[in-house]
């Protein structure tokens, strides 16, 4: 029990965290006159995935390398099959012309890039799977592509979909910058070694608790944002917001990780690496679907029905 409480505080703390320092960094850069698209682009982005960064950090340092491949898989399938199901039944999602020919085959081509640098002893012949940090490496490359891509097309953009910031002054800004670390850092911790604990308690893998407890934990803001973005007819900010998240775990989060500790896969993993590649097939063949460029609601229904047989299979 006291592990379970240990870790709900260490994702409200990680939550927190993650909320005060893009506020607080967004604040002081509108200040020093950085221009609105870089805040999006940078710290908003970095901001919204720091969760899944911090922890991932945490669960390297310690060797707990069946949570970092875990934390990222089971986000990116939640992501999917999770919260665009739940957003698609509050309101069937309208897809945007880049997003659908060039974000979702890119974030099928990340989930696909798993697949192939996890899998040497298939393909080199060598005695255990595993990504390395030249792997890591390769994975950050394709992540300053990325970023170039989003930068090139929000200097393209109409305005439109401007960062809003909150006007802090300086010390204002500089005190929950520290406060948001400090929470990133605390909650990270706890989430990692409380997890650890709960796992050995219950005869679970720290496979399971990353991809299950762990990646619904910290992808928690992807879903608020989607479902107030979604309540309010903000629907092609919804599904951006979850492709650009899976591009970004991937890339970069997965990228960082595997610099820091080299990421041994298991054979158990395959199905994962499967279901992601699987997720991100189906909702590309969704899109094409139907009238229009749409995500509708028995789409949505069957994302979620299939992330509720995915989770029963990782229990059973």
């Amino acid at each position: 029990m006291s592990d379970v409480l240990l870790l709900l505080a260490g994702f409200v703390a990680l939550i927190f965290g993650a909320t005060k320092l893009v506020d607080a960094a967004s604040s002081l850069a509108s200040r020093l006159g950085v221009p609105n698209i870089v805040i999006g682009l940078t710290i908003v982005a970095f901001g919204t995935s720091a969760p899944e960064l911090v922890v991932n950090v945490f669960a390297a340092m310690n060797n707990n390398t069946d949570m970092i491949l875990g934390n990222v898989l089971g986000s990116n399938i939640f992501n999917v099959l999770g919260i665009l199901g739940v957003a698609s039944l509050i309101y069937p999602l309208t897809v945007k012309s880049n997003t659908t020919w060039l974000e979702i085959p890119l974030s099928f081509l990340a989930a696909l890039s798993v697949l192939v640098l996890a899998n040497d002893v298939f393909l080199d012949g060598v005695a255990a799977d595993a990504i390395s940090r030249t792997d890591g490496i390769i994975l950050l490359l394709f992540f300053c592509i990325f970023l170039v891509y989003n930068i090139s097309l929000a200097k393209g953009g109409s305005g439109e979909d401007e960062t809003p910031t909150i006007n802090y002054t300086y010390l204002k800004a500089a005190l929950y910058l520290l406060a948001g670390l400090a929470g990133l850092i605390i909650g990270g911790r706890l989430i990692v070694t409380s997890a650890v604990s709960i796992a050995q308690a219950f005869g679970l893998s720290e496979r399971v608790i990353g991809l299950t407890i762990i990646s619904i934990g910290t992808s928690l803001p992807e879903l608020a944002t989607s479902v107030i973005a979604v309540r309010k007819r903000n629907v092609d900010i919804a599904i951006g917001n979850v492709v650009g998240s899976n591009i970004f775990n991937i890339f970069f989060i997965l990228g960082i990780s595997t610099v820091v500790t080299q990421v041994t896969v298991k054979p158990e993993s395959g199905i994962d690496i499967i279901v992601n590649i699987g997720a991100s097939l189906l909702l590309f063949i969704f899109v094409f679907t139907g009238k229009g460029r749409q995500l509708v609601r028995w789409e949505g229904g069957v994302l979620l029905a299939l992330y509720v047989g995915y989770l029963l299979l990782l229990l059973v």
